[in-house]
Formats: C-alpha cells, structure tokens, sequence
C-alpha cells in the first residue's frame, strides 16, 4: 500500500469539509439579508417600480439557498484538493467574490444605492468568473458548481439595471411610515 489515505478516508474527508463549509456559506447569506431587511417585506422596495421579468419574493430565497449550497459544495472541494496547484489563489478570490456577495443586500436594501449596487453586482461577477476559471483549474467539477451562480448574478444584475431605470429617484425614495388603527 503506498497511500497515505485511502478513498473512503478522502471521501471522508471532503464530507467533513463540506458539512462546515456549506451551512457556513448559507448561514452568512441569511444573516446579510436579515440585517439589510431584504425581501418582499421591506418598505421601500415594496415602493419601487419592479420589472416585469421580477420573479415572486419566495423565490429570491430558494434560489440563493441551492446557489449557497453549491458554493459551499465547491468551496470545499477546493479546501479538500490539499497540495494543489493555484489552491491557494482560488480561496483567495472566492472569499473575495463571496464577501462582494454579502455586502450586495445591505448595499441596496439597507442603504437604497440601487445604482450602486448594479455595479456591485458587475464586480461580483467579474470576481466570480475569475474565481470559477481558477477553481477549474484546481477541480472542474468545483468550477461546474459555479456556474449556476454565475447565469444568476447575470440575471440579477438584469433586474438590478431595470429597477435602475424605472425608479430614478430610489436612492432618495423616502417611504412614509407605516400607519396602524387601536
């Protein structure tokens, strides 16, 4: 035998990896939203003029939940591919994307910089991209995991543009508040 581990013990391995990485990734995607108050229940979003491409609140949800799971599912691949090439350089960049990440929905639910944020998302993309090519060097199943993520940040930043463009004014969009009847 001239393996320091073998399979099962390497498989065991990656599931360690992904049993921390994973509800990491998604629970630090669920505490941006909830600080930043995004949703279908915020106030001031509820105000804006949506798209007609907006798909349903719930979906929001759904949707970053499977990608955080991916990510995660990737990150730790690339975690697990000790002694591998670029490795390094691939966590670099995909803590970087994914930080790019948690700031989007404080960026534009909490601080109304919906033009700003538009470019975030541009950012987050090239970074993404750059972060998916690396990770494909390093175990292509990881980079194929991204790429779900990279069409949703595509369309992301399509809904973004368009609330751009039909709200000029969201960024100073003062919402009244809201009003209860004892």
């Amino acid at each position: 035998m001239n393996q320091i581990a073998s399979k099962g013990q390497l498989r065991m391995s990656l599931l360690r990896w992904a049993l921390f990485v994973v509800p990491v990734i998604v629970v630090l995607g669920f505490i941006s939203g909830q600080v930043a108050g995004s949703g279908e229940e915020n106030r001031w979003f509820q105000a804006l003029t949506k798209p007609e491409a907006q798909p349903p609140g719930w979906m929001f949800g759904v949707a970053w939940t499977i990608l955080y799971i991916m990510m995660g599912i990737a990150l730790s691949m690339i975690l697990h591919a000790r002694g591998a090439p670029l490795r390094g350089l691939a966590i670099t960049f995909f803590l970087i994307q994914y930080a790019l990440n948690l700031f989007w929905s404080p960026l534009f639910f909490g601080m109304h910089q919906v033009s700003a944020a538009f470019w975030l998302l541009i950012s987050i993309f090239a970074t993404a991209f750059v972060t998916t090519l690396i990770f494909g060097r390093v175990r292509k199943a990881a980079a194929w995991l991204m790429v779900p993520y990279l069409a949703w940040l595509c369309f992301a930043a399509i809904l973004n543009k368009q609330i751009v463009d039909l709200n000029p004014g969201a960024e100073t969009l003062v919402v009244p508040a809201a009003s209860t009847q004892i």
